[in-house]
């Protein structure tokens, strides 16, 4: 009998790191997108028209603006050379992607349009997971959403459309980091990742590597959660 033995750095290192944030508008989860260690070798699944942020960069962008765009998209990464070659997929926005594929299914609920959340929830689970399962590094973005929860206390969260979505998204990740702001000694504003969830706050490091708050550069946190130098790029 023939068995296929790796070991578990070796499969770590196979499949790459996946990655969901999220966090309010104009936090900066687009421009993270540029500290990826090699911008040649990243491409960018853009649902938004949200990419003036990073218009000095030369990385590569498939626009989806509906679902056909998508499916395209995962066939090409996966059967050509050159979609191949991509090693980090950033997905920008997952919001924006749930929204498309909802239409979709709006359009063949026909006039029962509730009919349409179920299969959209479907869909875009199947597809978080069809890509988070490739061997390349998965980097997806979410807005942010507030919602209050049975004791009243305002909860921060990924926001989806439908109501499991939000709930399930976060199970799908090995990372899932908030996006937020902090204050120095001298009262300066600094962005970071918080890893770790809090009394309001959905986060999570499965690695076990990360500090509660990391500096936003995915090409660190990648080095750090595969145990490989720190690496930083021309955007840094």
């Amino acid at each position: 009998m023939a068995v296929n033995l790796s070991t578990t750095r070796q499969e770590a290192q196979a499949n790459g790191v996946k990655i969901l944030v999220y966090g309010q508008a104009g936090m900066g989860k687009t421009t993270l997108i540029t500290s990826v260690p090699d911008h040649s070798k990243a491409i960018i699944l853009s649902a938004e028209s949200g990419l003036l942020s990073i218009a000095d960069t030369d990385i590569a962008v498939l626009k989806i603006t509906q679902l056909e765009d998508l499916k395209d998209a995962y066939v090409w990464l996966t059967t050509t050379e050159q979609g191949k070659s991509y090693d980090w997929i950033c997905v920008d926005s997952l919001s924006e992607v749930a929204e498309v594929v909802l239409k979709f299914e709006k359009e063949r609920a026909g006039k029962d349009k509730r009919a349409a959340y179920v299969p959209m929830q479907e869909m875009v689970e199947s597809m978080i997971k069809s890509f988070r399962d490739l061997p390349r590094n998965i980097y997806m973005t979410c807005k942010l959403d507030t919602y209050q929860d049975d004791n009243g206390r305002i909860m921060l969260r990924p926001m989806l459309v439908g109501q499991k979505l939000p709930v399930n998204v976060t199970y799908l990740f090995d990372e899932v980091f908030f996006m937020t702001e902090g204050r120095d000694a001298e009262g300066g504003s600094y962005r970071y990742l918080q890893t770790q969830p809090d009394h309001k706050t959905q986060a999570k490091d499965r690695s076990g590597k990360l500090d509660a708050a990391e500096y936003p550069s995915l090409a660190n946190i990648a080095a750090k959660i595969l145990n490989q130098p720190n690496q930083t790029n021309e955007a840094e």
